[in-house]
């Protein structure tokens, strides 16, 4: 589908293509009212995220500034900013310094309530199952095609090294069988 840029958004424009824009939207709006509410961490959060958005938009590949990305591509920036939260975090943590691991901690959050809920350890499991029956017999070396498929269906709802352990443990489980 031809997108619409926003500079040109009050022409024309489908529905797809303002749905497209609503998370974007969504987390713009609640960057006006944090910085209206004065939440210096919320603002500071989302502006980081705003950023990432922008990167994005500008890197090679990318659909330029003005293009408007769909949810699951904001999703996807999303829980990346998230892990890098939590990746920063554990490394304040083995390096003695709390409350740096704290302050992480509590960007992370502020992301994470833009995203879906995550998985069970159950729930993951589940889905896993439900791939390799629809394949067939898997062996292990299918593995990779198993974790892509996997991701398709569950998105950032279950992160990517979870995907990998549970596929690992069903694949061995079924050789041991």
């Amino acid at each position: 589908m031809n997108r619409v840029s926003r500079r040109y958004a009050n022409h024309n424009m489908t529905i797809q293509e303002i749905d497209g824009d609503m998370m974007e939207d969504k987390i713009n709006q609640d960057l006006k009212q944090a910085m209206l509410a004065k939440e210096t961490l919320t603002v500071t959060v989302l502006r980081s995220i705003k950023s990432a958005f922008t990167y994005a938009k500008v890197a090679p590949g990318g659909a330029g500034q003005d293009a408007v990305m769909t949810d699951d591509e904001v999703m996807a920036i999303l829980a990346k900013e998230a892990k890098k939260r939590q990746e920063s975090a554990d490394s304040y943590v083995k390096a003695g310094s709390t409350e740096r691991a704290e302050a992480e901690l509590a960007e992370k959050a502020i992301i994470e309530a833009y995203l879906p809920a995550k998985l069970t350890a159950e729930e993951l499991a589940s889905v896993v199952d439900e791939v390799v029956s629809g394949m067939g017999e898997v062996s292990p070396q299918a593995m990779g095609q198993v974790i892509g498929q996997v991701k398709a269906r569950v998105g950032t709802a279950a992160d990517g090294g979870d995907i990998a352990q549970a596929v690992k443990a069903r694949l061995q489980q079924g050789a041991g069988q």
